[in-house]
């Protein structure tokens, strides 16, 4: 029993001085009176069979030490203390020095060769204590480490010239951002590989959109319609898909949607009415593509329809990109939504003329024009007396095709004033 009760004691004891050697490395010696790491109080080692190695929380087994910005080297954990936690604690201490004037800011290393460790102090302020642990972790006497950091440190506080402290924040910067970047590779690549498989699914569901929607029965507008929709909700679901690999928070993204809904809807207003407007325009299809329409001042050939504007093709060959805002709310004339379009011209005869025998001679002319339909038939009406003339108005129907149409009614002018004329003579 009494070889138990020894037994316990001394293992207690020593777990005692473990956190005592610990505690030590941190703390300030009383005795000193002064702003510094601890001196740790020797232990004596004990044997052990095999060593277990904690992975820190955060885990970094070792964090920069940091002068201006810039890395000088870098610490392990101790302790307790992670590897961050130890160099937060330094380099805090060593902003405070840098805060003070640039008077006495040598480093000195003061070793303690009985414990085996040794402090990094300018003046009366300790930096750091360089422990055996340091020793273990990096192979390297205590006295030569501590000589290294010193130097390190005594290069870094020294004031540099402009280009080199931009040359060594830029360095910084690009360090920072290579661990950021090979931090956060894996998600960047498979956001990428998202974007990309998105893109190749969109544009073949898309074909097979149109492809699929040949043998319906509807015109061309819908099928587009229905095209475009299918891609942009492919889009949507791979936008969604994307944001999740790179770890976005859709709670949060959904929160700042509903604080910000309001002016996004007033900042994109015109777009978002373009783009409804187009919607509608190709679900309603008041006209199709190549039709001849006339818009407000613009007259032309429907060469394209989509979801923010329609172009147009005049018959002098310029290109007009109408917003379908605009063309939504403004009224629309389709001359050729009807394969057959009524032309008509105004004759002036003399009163003295026979009006009937006149009338004849008009309809046989117009008849004799090719490209003018029989059906319905030209009409000839007597429209006005005017001062010095009796005014016709003759009505015939031609193919609703603007060049056609032009076509055909100056020729049937031209028959018609040869016709007088020779009856005339």
């Amino acid at each position: 029993m009494n070889t138990l009760f020894w037994l316990r004691r001394a293992q207690k004891l020593r777990q005692l001085s473990t956190v005592v050697f610990l505690t030590s490395l941190l703390l300030l010696p009383a005795a000193q009176g002064r702003s510094q790491e601890a001196i740790p109080t020797p232990v004596t080692p004990q044997p052990s069979t095999s060593r277990s190695i904690t992975i820190p929380a955060d885990g970094l087994f070792f964090a920069d030490i940091v002068v201006r910005g810039q890395p000088v080297f870098q610490v392990g954990s101790l302790g307790e203390l992670s590897a961050t936690q130890r160099a937060q604690i330094i380099n805090r201490r060593i902003a405070s020095v840098l805060a003070q004037s640039q008077a006495n800011r040598t480093v000195n290393v003061v070793t303690n060769a009985n414990q085996n460790t040794a402090t990094l102090q300018v003046g009366s302020r300790v930096l750091m204590t360089v422990t055996q642990q340091d020793v273990e972790d990096f192979n390297i006497k205590v006295e030569t480490l501590a000589q290294q950091w010193a130097n390190k440190l005594d290069q870094a506080f020294e004031e540099t010239p402009l280009a080199i402290d931009v040359g060594q924040r830029l360095y910084g910067t690009l360090r920072q951002f290579q661990r950021d970047t090979i931090s956060k590779l894996p998600s960047l690549l498979g956001a990428l590989l998202a974007v990309f498989v998105t893109w190749l699914l969109a544009g073949s569901v898309r074909h097979l959109a149109l492809v699929g929607a040949r043998p319906w029965q509807v015109d061309n507008n819908s099928k587009i319609l229905v095209s475009r929709l299918v891609y942009g909700g492919v889009w949507v679901v791979g936008t969604i898909v994307t944001l999740g690999v790179l770890g976005l928070d859709f709670t949060t993204l959904l929160g700042t949607l509903g604080l910000t809904s309001v002016a996004i809807g007033f900042s994109l207003r015109d777009i978002l009415s373009n783009y409804f407007s187009g919607i509608i325009l190709l679900a309603s299809h008041p006209f199709s593509l190549g039709d001849q329409i006339v818009i407000k001042e613009y007259e032309g050939t429907v060469r394209q329809i989509q979801l923010r504007a329609t172009t147009l093709i005049t018959s002098d060959g310029r290109i007009i990109y109408i917003p379908n805002q605009e063309v939504f709310s403004a009224v629309i004339t389709n001359n050729t939504a009807y394969n057959k379009r009524r032309s008509s011209i105004m004759i002036g005869i003399d009163y003295e003329a026979d009006i009937t025998t006149t009338k004849q001679i008009i309809n046989d002319a117009v008849f004799r024009v090719e490209g003018v339909e029989s059906e319905p038939k030209p009409e000839i009406l007597l429209r006005e007396l005017a001062a010095s003339t009796v005014n016709i108005e003759v009505r015939f129907w031609v193919n609703s095709q603007r060049s056609t149409f032009l076509e055909i009614t100056s020729q049937v002018i031209q028959a018609i004033k040869e016709a007088l004329y020779k009856d005339r003579n």
